[in-house]
């Protein structure tokens, strides 16, 4: 009778509540309920009401328990602060008023003066293969274990205004009762700061209240792959003329999950007093809910609290802590709290003498590995060693290939920053600023991978090999997944799965492991799209059946060649553009550029298996390729370029007859590309993109490379959810750095030299922030590629996200491969280079299957390309060929550039 009523008075009193429905109201009867579902539901409640307890006002008053808290802080005397020394002065190149290189390039400084600050975050991306930190040049920033979507251990933002704070250090001086932060952030001093981002740390200085204050924060990294802990060794040297007492406080808000919002109330903390660490936990993550975070210090904490509502207090903020007005902290933890962790520790520091402290967050598999860790790192020459190796690891990577050419920004950027963004962004942090996917997507990391095959050919082969584990049986892939679960989604997009064949024959091409193939890869199996569906999200199961990888790429090419009303490939739910999402919704659109794509792929397929035995199988795809070709030919080309894609009811995108995205880039640099376009129709489409899409004009603001024009404004056709971009923004018409590095790399397949590095230098970060008025247009960092600039009327010249986007392992590839002309294939080496006339040569020094190569490029006869000679140690080789492998020594190869023949 009682749940009857209650039923009742829900549909009388609150008729639009559903019961028994999401979102509504669920009446159940506590006997029919099992003890621990009745647990469960108690332990994940916000409120708790019982009937015999009294009426509300009597529950909602009971008194709350609470933790006395420490004293004030009494200030005993007054002593004159002392004047701080400047910052060292440091002289940068391609300084702007607030950034710039150190001379070697390793380091980008960032000085913030009275009152100067960045116009967004310039951050850092600090990771290993399992742990990793965003750090920006105030200091703010997040750190996650093993998934930096799911598992974030503190908040992330993606608010470039306010930038919000959930991390912080501070500095108090207890005889002053004054207190600061080491860096810009959440309290801004009159005095100077400046970061240094460096590969796998960032470097903070702070000189104020007669202290000097260095602070660095690293990620771990060595050759078995680092150490899941990010440390932050805090260094303060005395400068005063009196004995110091300083209290350094560590504020960390915990996550545990995606965002505090959801996972707050499930997260529970301890001391653990052996260690003198604080731990947390969160048992209701679905993936990580057995793993323990940590956070200690080294000297060990002379205080602690868990509770983020003590450490601020009411109505307080990050710049204002309560907490910073008393003795101490609690020593409060426990379940049910506003969960942080915050750290006390107390130095004290003699005149011109130095104090160090190293704060630690970390996540692992259980508390006794976090205790292993904290005891590691409690010794200072432990992280000071940890830091060198981190260091020292980010040197032997990226030392593999060193370039000197003309422009010293592109030295920059090939020899440290590419590769740095590609790998530590890219394939292990795979978040940044503004997008914190945590997951992997498809295409996404395999096109990354290919700028390591060089550096660290390993990484891209299992990238490759896990790629192909997330294959259906039936030959389509998961267009992205969470590593840890599985879970991911199902799609009909229609380029994901020829990136594995792609991918696949550049490795070998490359590397020579032709073994690859034969490794035995799992499929998946799931639900198959029912018709109108367009992708759905689940946890796959893994197949009995497993293949070679040669299997797995045979079957990502017999899936993905399509055909519909005029012999091209169906675009599906999109291509390479996915915004692209209803060009093909009903199953008859086509795409011009998965035309030459899967062109592409059959012909560099065809050349991995030949010499196989597979002779008749080889030639069918080159068959294939030549009909593919032909049906572009015939129904692709506009007149002066190649249209972009037919809909389900046959009108053309891309054509002179459209409103909007008249033309586009991708559907004529890959003309050029794949090889397979008719030669004189390949140059007119290029230079259609030079028209129209090119925009060199006077400065950096006007200097753009878009994607299409005119952008989708109207509602004369519907491509898909691209038109949620506004016109000129991201893939809607702006510059879409990916696709317009496809341009360069273009024309110099076409021997334009000249016309390549002019695009390249337009997409370089670098040029488009050289002086203040260009940082103030552009606002994002000049140190790592962008994966768009804006078109947007009022904001052209804006970057958009940066450091999340794959153009930076396409744009070290289209430099290394293309322009600088490195072709490396198995044990053989050649330097073919198409640049501009007007360079004299440039260097690259090389380390390659074990030896070093000193490759000097001469160009007396200032040509874009053709090679006339080529010596190795002294010594003509007739065909220019240099054989790797022979030794371990180092040799000097010169290549002579002119109209004379190689001998």
């Amino acid at each position: 009778p009682v749940q009857g009523d209650l039923r009742r008075t829900i549909q009388r009193l609150v008729p639009a509540t559903p019961l028994d429905q999401p979102g509504g109201i669920f009446v159940r009867s506590a006997k029919l309920m099992a003890a621990e579902d009745q647990t469960l539901l108690s332990a994940v409640a916000r409120v708790v009401l019982v009937a015999a307890r009294g009426p509300l006002v009597q529950q909602l008053g009971t008194a709350v328990e609470t933790t006395e808290l420490p004293p004030p802080l009494t200030v005993a005397r007054r002593a004159a602060e002392e004047p701080s020394p400047p910052l060292p002065f440091l002289e940068l190149p391609y300084f702007n008023g607030l950034g710039g290189f150190t001379p070697d390039g390793r380091e980008y400084a960032i000085y913030l003066g009275p009152g100067a600050r960045t116009p967004a975050p310039w951050v850092n991306v600090l990771a290993n293969p399992t742990f990793g930190a965003i750090v920006s040049e105030s200091g703010t920033g997040f750190a996650w274990a093993e998934n930096s979507q799911a598992n974030r251990l503190s908040p992330w933002s993606n608010d470039p205004v306010s930038d919000p704070i959930g991390e912080a250090i501070y500095i108090r001086d207890d005889d002053l009762g004054v207190y600061w932060s080491p860096t810009a952030a959440p309290i801004r001093e009159n005095d100077a700061y400046r970061a240094r981002h460096g590969q796998g740390y960032t470097h903070f200085e702070h000189n104020s209240h007669a202290l000097e204050q260095e602070l660095v924060t690293f990620v771990p990294l060595d050759d078995a792959g680092g150490t899941p802990v990010r440390l932050q060794r805090l260094r303060v040297r005395n400068r005063s003329s009196r004995r110091r007492r300083l209290s350094v406080f560590a504020y960390t808000e915990w996550v545990l999950g995606a965002t505090r919002e959801d996972t707050q109330a499930y997260v529970i903390t301890s001391w653990d007093d052996g260690s003198k660490a604080l731990l947390a936990r969160n048992a209701y993550s679905p993936d990580f809910g057995g793993r323990v975070a940590f956070a200690s210090s080294s000297p060990s904490p002379t205080g602690f609290t868990a509770d983020r509502t003590e450490f601020l207090g009411r109505n307080r903020s990050t710049a204002r802590p309560a907490a910073l007005s008393r003795q101490g902290l609690s020593g409060r933890d426990g379940a049910g709290l506003d969960p942080a962790a915050v750290l006390h520790v107390i130095l004290e520091i003699d005149p011109d003498e130095s104090a160090e402290v190293t704060f630690m967050l970390g996540e692992v598999a259980d508390s006794a590995d976090a205790r292993r860790i904290v005891e590691r790192f409690r010794d200072p020459v432990r992280v000071d060693e940890a830091l060198r190796e981190t260091r020292a690891s980010w040197d032997r990577l990226l030392d593999t290939i060193q370039v000197g050419t003309p422009d010293l920004a592109v030295n920059f950027l090939l020899n440290r920053w590419l590769l740095y963004q590609t790998l530590s962004c890219r394939i292990w942090a795979r978040t940044a600023f503004y997008q914190s996917g945590g997951a992997i997507g498809f295409r996404d990391q395999l096109q990354d991978s290919l700028a390591l095959v060089y550096t660290a050919p390993e990484i891209a082969r299992r990238q490759i090999l896990t790629a192909a584990a997330h294959q259906f049986v039936e030959g389509d892939v998961q267009h992205w997944w969470h590593p840890q679960s599985g879970a991911g989604v199902r799609t009909r997009v229609s380029d994901d799965l020829l990136w594995l064949p792609y991918a696949t024959a550049r490795y070998v091409e490359v590397t020579g492991d032709a073994s690859i193939l034969d490794e035995p890869v799992s499929f998946i199996e799931g639900p198959v799209l029912a018709e109108g569906q367009s992708e759905s999200y689940f946890v796959p199961a893994i197949s009995l059946e497993v293949r070679s990888l040669l299997e797995h790429c045979r079957r990502a090419i017999a899936r993905g060649d399509t055909s519909g009303p005029h012999g091209l490939p169906l675009i599906g739910s999109g291509d390479w553009n996915d915004g692209l999402s209803r060009v093909g919704e009903a199953g008859r659109g086509e795409s011009v550029w998965l035309a030459w794509f899967l062109g592409d792929v059959l012909g560099a397929f065809a050349n991995l298996i030949a010499g196989r035995g597979l002779d008749e199988e080889e030639q069918g795809y080159r068959a294939r390729a030549a009909r593919i070709a032909a049906a572009v030919e015939e129904h692709g080309w506009d007149g002066e370029w190649y249209r972009r894609a037919y809909f389900d009811d046959g009108t053309p995108l891309g054509s002179a007859e459209c409103a909007e995205a008249r033309i586009d880039s991708i559907p004529q640099s890959w003309a050029v590309i794949s090889g397979l376009a008719q030669r004189e129709r390949a140059e007119r489409s290029m230079q259609a993109v030079d028209k129209h899409l090119v925009r060199s004009g006077n400065g950096s603001e006007n200097a753009l490379v878009l994607l299409f024009t005119p952008p989708f404004s109207g509602d004369a056709v519907d491509p898909g959810y691209i038109r949620g971009y506004p016109p000129g923004v991201r893939e809607n018409g702006g510059q879409y750095t990916h696709a317009a590095l496809w341009v360069a790399m273009a024309h110099a397949r076409l021997g334009n030299g000249a016309r390549a590095v002019e695009i390249l230098r337009i997409l370089n970060p670098v040029e488009r922030a050289r002086n203040p008025s260009d940082v103030e247009r552009y606002r994002v960092e000049p140190y790592a590629v962008a994966a768009d600039v804006y078109s947007l009327r009022g904001h052209v010249g804006q970057g958009g996200w940066t450091w999340y986007t794959g153009s930076a392992g396409w744009m070290y590839r289209v430099w290394v491969e293309e322009i600088l002309g490195l072709k490396v294939r198995g044990d053989r080496l050649s330097v073919d280079p198409v640049i501009p006339p007007e360079w004299d040569g440039f260097t690259m020094r090389c380390r390659l299957r074990g030896a070093t190569y000193d490759i000097r490029v001469e160009n007396p006869e200032h040509v874009a390309r053709g090679v006339a000679r080529v010596e190795i140690d002294g010594w003509q080789i007739p065909d220019g060929i240099v054989h790797l492998g022979g030794d371990s020594g180092s040799h000097t190869v010169v290549v002579w550039l002119g109209g004379a023949s190689r001998g």
